[in-house]
Formats: C-alpha cells, sequence, structure tokens
C-alpha cells in the first residue's frame, strides 16, 4: 500500500509525538529503512531523507513521496528557500498522507547551499519565516523547523533566539535544534557532525527561553538512558546515525519513551517480517540490497553479526537467488541466536 495519490481530499491531522524520532539521513532513511524500522518500533516518528522542493514538483511523485501506509507516523522533510514552492509541496504532503512536513535549515552541505537549502538559511530568519507561514497557509498538516544553533559569523545566543523568535512569530511552534553550529566553509558534511563541539546547554537555554514551544534535541544522541534524561530539559530527542547502524536501539523505545509495553519481535521475527517485503520488491523489478542494506547492525553485538553482515553485504551480489540465501541466512541466525 502506498501514500494516496495527490488528488486526494485534504483532511486535518494532529500533530504528531515528538518525544522520539529517527533523524532525516541522506541514502539511509528511505522508504525500505523506515518499514524495518517501523517494525522494530511502533512509535518513533520516522523522518524521509531530505527531499527538494524541485524533485516534488518536478520529479516522479511516487519515488519522491511514495511510502508504505506501515511507516507512519512519518514526517517529509523539504529542502527549499522558494515560499511558493515550499507551499505548493506542503499541499502535495498533506494529500500524501504525512503527518508533518519539516524545512531543512541545519544542512551544511555546498550543494544545498548553492541552492540556497539547509543551514545557510539561518542567516536569513525572515526567509525561513516567510517559508513557515507560506506552508502553514497552504494547508492543515503541522509545519516545523529543523536548524542548528548557528553558522559560522552567525553563533552568539542572541543571533539564534532572533532566529527562533522571528520563525516563531511567523508561526512555527515545533523546533528540533542539532546542538552544533554549522561552518558552511571548509568542513564537509560529515565533520560538520563531528568536529564544531556539541553545546546541549544553549538547546537547554532556548527551551527555558522559550517556554511555549516545543523543542526537540538532535546531535550526538547514541544512548537511550541519556536521552530520557535529556527530556527534563527539552521536549523531544532526534536520534540519528546510531538509529541506523544499530537499529536494536529503537526495540526499547516504545517502553522508554511512550509507555507502551506490548510483546516486542524478537531479531529473528524482525527478520522474519521482513522477507514477504523483500519478496514483494524483487517481484515488482527491485532488488534485494536496496533494502537488506539498511539491515546490517540487526544483530550487532550478537554472535554471527558478522557473517550476516557479509552475506547480505558481499555474498548477496553473488547470487542469482537472493530469496534463498536469505532464507538459509535466516535459519543460521536462528541457530546462533536463539
Amino acid at each position: 500500500m502506498h501514500a494516496e495519490s495527490p488528488s486526494s481530499p485534504v483532511t486535518t491531522r494532529q500533530e504528531p509525538n515528538r518525544r522520539f524520532s529517527v533523524a532525516p539521513m541522506m541514502d539511509w532513511t528511505d522508504r525500505h529503512y523506515r518499514y524495518f524500522a517501523r517494525l522494530i518500533s511502533r512509535h518513533a516518528l520516522l523522518y524521509t531523507e531530505m527531499v527538494t522542493t524541485g524533485a516534488v514538483l518536478h520529479g516522479d511523485p511516487e519515488r519522491f513521496l511514495g511510502y508504505s501506509a506501515e511507516e507512519q507516523p512519518l514526517a517529509l522533510q523539504l529542502g527549499g528557500s522558494n515560499p511558493q514552492e515550499l507551499a505548493q509541496c506542503a499541499v502535495l504532503a498533506e494529500r500524501a498522507g504525512y503527518a508533518e512536513v519539516n524545512l531543512n535549515v541545519g544542512c551544511p552541505s555546498d550543494r544545498v547551499q548553492n541552492n540556497m537549502i539547509g543551514a545557510c538559511l539561518m542567516a536569513h530568519p525572515a526567509l525561513v519565516g516567510d517559508c513557515v507561514k507560506a506552508m502553514q497557509d497552504a494547508c492543515s498538516t503541522p509545519i516545523t523547523v529543523k536548524h542548528r544553533i548557528g553558522i559560522n559569523g552567525r553563533e552568539s545566543y542572541e543571533e539564534l533566539c532572533d532566529f527562533v523568535g522571528t520563525v516563531h512569530a511567523a508561526g512555527c511552534t515545533s523546533f528540533t535544534v542539532h546542538a552544533r553550529i554549522a561552518i558552511l566553509e571548509g568542513l564537509s558534511p560529515k565533520e560538520n557532525r563531528e568536529i564544531p563541539p556539541l553545546k546541549y546547554e544553549v538547546v537547554h537555554q532556548l527551551k527555558r527561553d522559550f517556554p511555549q514551544l516545543e523543542i526537540s534535541l538532535n546531535g550526538g544522541l547514541t544512548d537511550l538512558e541519556v536521552m530520557q534524561a535529556q527530556l527534563s530539559y527539552v521536549d523531544g530527542v532526534m536520534v540519528g546515525r546510531e538509529a541506523y547502524h544499530n537499529p536494536w536501539l529503537l526495540s526499547e523505545v516504545d517502553h522508554r519513551f511512550f509507555g507502551d509495553d506490548h510483546p516486542l519481535p524478537s531479531r529473528i521475527e524482525v527478520m522474519a517480517l521482513m522477507r514477504p517485503y523483500i519478496e514483494r520488491h524483487i517481484a515488482a523489478g527491485g532488488q534485494m540490497h536496496h533494502i537488506t542494506r539498511h539491515m546490517l547492525g540487526l544483530f550487532q553485538g550478537l554472535p554471527g553479526a558478522r557473517h550476516f553482515r557479509r552475506e547480505l553485504s558481499t555474498t548477496i551480489h553473488r547470487t542469482d537467488k537472493p530469496l534463498a540465501l536469505y532464507d538459509a541466512l535466516l535459519e543460521q541466525m536462528q541457530a546462533r541466536v536463539g
């Protein structure tokens, strides 16, 4: 099952619960990863990869807006800075049934800067406000902003408050804050995730100064107990690479963050539940590794984890019977981990 077509009727949607979310990550949080992650956590808010307004408006709608209904709650992250184009995309996102539309004001890559997308927009709070207002006027889906605590040359706390205050005045009430500045010249996106120091205290202060806003913390979060402790200072946490490389982290999220004590499937059961999805993808002309590349960390820390990773990352490319390999691997892992 896929998202509703752009001709579907518009409906009003409730705010999603942002207490725990998985960050939008290019090349990683595609629809296959999200389907897999949803088998492990029912409640974590999932985000798409960043999609540019140009891709949405001029590309293949199924490719850029399509998803499986099982992925909900699901938010669409948009990259753009033209209010009218963003408004058009927000309408399409609402018709497709997304729980939220998020504007990217945090990506530091040169490629997006050249198109006035991402962290460079922190230097233009009034424009971001115009974008938010245009999207909110066009649809009833919640509109949120993900941003840094600053950019080089505009990194004071006063400037951060000016940015948040201006965007809030335009109507935004939910902000996800990556607790690092972005250095827009001389650092790669990877270096911008590691070199500028994390300053959680700045995000805590932002919440104190804007108590009426929903503030979620992003950046460097890997430990669930640390994340729970952060909820004493902020309203939500957003986890990035750890949720991808160690997906079983999500298995405790429903209980710890949402109070849902439903029985958890085992890793073996998750692997078995993925098989029909993989089979459908292959039947539609896809390749198994499009999906299984996202599953490599499923058995991290357990016996056989290296064998599992090797089979799905290397051996898979040498077989003409990928489902048979998958079935054999499922049996092998069941024997190893029980």
